[in-house]
């Protein structure tokens, strides 16, 4: 039997978490997709399937913020970038969706950002 991928294994990982983890009005789900280049997260509320808020290292507002400061800088900004997004929409608390990424690195940056910007996960 052949070995799975590492992105299969991730597909199969994150796939198990969300039978779990729901988005509701009160906390949604922020999700975090990561690639070698960029890093995406989008606030979703999934009982209406409506995407509340999304940031990543693609918009133009990351290309004028920022200059110099790797993934993990990146990963923090797009983290403090979704918190006052959101919290401009009323939305305190959320549940986090790590999309089958182990939790360090720029996971856990963008993490650890939007918490000091005042979000609860």
């Amino acid at each position: 039997m052949a070995r799975k991928s590492v992105r299969e294994s991730r597909i199969a990982r994150h796939r198990r978490v969300r039978k779990k983890v729901k988005g509701t009005p009160d906390r949604p789900r922020m999700s975090v997709f990561r690639s070698s280049r960029h890093i995406y997260v989008q606030v979703i509320d999934d009982t209406s399937a409506v995407t509340l808020a999304s940031a990543s290292t693609l918009s133009e507002a990351f290309r004028k913020a920022t200059g110099e400061g790797g993934k993990k800088g990146a990963a923090q900004w797009v983290g403090a970038e979704i918190a006052r997004q959101v919290k401009e929409k009323g939305v305190e608390q959320v549940v986090f969706d790590r999309g089958g990424y182990k939790f360090h690195g720029r996971v856990k940056s963008l993490a650890d950002a939007a918490r000091e910007s005042g979000l609860k996960l």
